[in-house]
């Protein structure tokens, strides 16, 4: 049985041993398919720092400082890697699963998926991934590539029920486990515990003042679990965004979008909707435009010298996806709303890299032609520094009340939870609670270890 690290060394690398962490360290290197690498799921590079960046006002036209944390250098190229460990070792703690038995199904719109397809293989675990036939061409590429099959149900990033549907006819086999994100608390713990504590560090590392805001899109509802421990900590706003085009909390809506990696057309069960003070909507196709901007040459180019970023246009160039443009467009808009000034960090989180996007970027051309540096110019206005105050929906008690009551149609109708279990969250303990249990999970898997 294989184990990795635990939730305080995912958090703080240097608590592992010198000697594994350098193996680790060359191994991302020389053989990212050793299972050694678990032992890189952080967001600290190898000289102990957060990998985090602050993007200039050039680019977001505020003065707040937006912390962008940026997940490409994880083992597979996204931040989900790290929730799809964490299900699964505590599912291995707990004894449900059992290496070279049990096939795992990670039910995914792509970078949890890919996550499992790694993790899985590594641990010892036959794995199989589900996720809509219409996502990225390069998703399916590193799913097979990582040792996993792919299974793909019908339509975009918005169907989920589709997923659902296959993960329920799969788990009535024998010896078939379901690593389900959107309902797995080992997320939000992950998230809580190691992301949270990386965008503190950030915020403080960059000089950018104090963490006045948390801005994540939500797919699984994960990410925005940091949110909660800088809340927590800091008393920083949390601000959820999803697309206009499927603006699920915003006006109760539904619809396929093109922001691949949210939007997932239902509110998840380990969301703490109630701790949110606002939902924003993003259009998906400004997210697809600002990828292009940063993304190809003459955009790189224009952003280096005219656009005033220098040589942050070309770190950005590689960095983002589409749901990280997102991301940024979110965190512009929210330091705009609170008027937030120089000392009023925003921070924000690139869930992938670009090397997930190509066929979008190709179809994107073949729709609104190549990028000019004319459009280039418009591109910097309109959609970074222009972003407008619309689509804003604050988390007031009502407001909130609402994005709670919207849980019982999937979980209670659908997935088997209880109206005691829903209720339940309402309490800020129970959050709390299950946040308190990262420890008990590091304990337990320390004696697995035997070190």
């Amino acid at each position: 049985m294989i184990h990795g690290p635990t939730y305080s060394e995912m958090r703080d690398p240097g608590l592992l041993p010198a000697d594994l962490r350098r193996r680790a360290q060359a191994a991302r290197r020389e053989s990212p398919l050793d299972p050694v690498n678990l032992f890189n799921i952080t967001w600290h590079d190898d000289a102990g720092r957060v990998r985090a960046l602050r993007l200039p006002e050039a680019l977001t036209g505020v003065p707040a400082p937006i912390v962008l944390l940026y997940a490409k250098d994880f083992p597979t190229g996204a931040h989900k890697v790290g929730a799809t460990y964490s299900v699964l070792m505590e599912h291995q703690l707990a004894g449900d699963v059992l290496p070279g038995t049990s096939t795992l199904v990670w039910p995914s719109t792509g970078n949890y998926g890919i996550g499992g397809a790694w993790v899985g293989p590594r641990m010892g675990y036959e794995s199989v991934v589900i996720l809509p036939e219409e996502m990225s061409a390069e998703r399916f590429e590193k799913i097979a590539a990582y040792g996993a099959t792919a299974i793909k149900t019908p339509g975009c990033e918005s169907n989920v029920k589709e997923i659902y549907d296959e993960c329920k006819r799969l788990a009535a086999q024998p010896h078939v486990a379901v690593m389900n994100q959107f309902a797995e608390m080992a997320n939000f713990r992950w998230h809580y515990g190691v992301t949270g504590a990386a965008a503190a560090e950030a915020v403080e590392a960059l000089g950018a003042g104090r963490p006045a805001a948390f801005v994540s899109a939500m797919g699984s509802s994960g990410t925005i679990a940091a949110g909660d421990a800088l809340k927590a900590r800091f008393g920083t706003r949390i601000v959820g965004l999803e697309p206009i085009q499927c603006p699920t909390l915003s006006r109760n809506g539904y619809g396929g979008h093109a922001i691949e990696g949210i939007g997932d057309k239902h509110v998840t069960w380990i969301h703490h909707v109630t701790n949110m003070d606002a939902v924003m909507a993003i259009d998906d196709q400004e997210c697809l435009l600002g990828l292009q901007l940063v993304a190809e040459p003459a955009g790189r180019d224009f952003l280096a010298s005219e656009g005033g970023l220098g040589d942050t246009a070309n770190r950005l160039s590689t960095l983002l996806g589409v749901s990280g443009v997102c991301n940024i467009l979110g965190a512009i808009k929210t330091a705009k709303w609170l008027g937030l000034g120089k000392d009023d960090a925003v921070v924000t989180v690139a869930t992938d890299g670009l090397d997930r996007y190509p066929s979008v970027l190709r179809r994107l051309e073949k729709t609104t032609g190549p990028l000019t540096r004319d459009r280039a110019e418009a591109r910097l206005a309109s959609i970074f520094r222009g972003q407008k105050l619309d689509w804003i929906t604050e988390g007031t008690v009502e407001n909130r009340e609402r994005w709670h009551n919207l849980k019982y149609f999937t979980w209670v109708e659908q997935q088997g939870k209880t109206v005691a279990e829903l209720d339940a969250q309402r309490s800020e303990n129970w959050w709390a609670d299950q946040a308190a249990l990262a420890g008990d999970v590091d304990r337990r898997l320390r004696e697995a270890r035997g070190w």
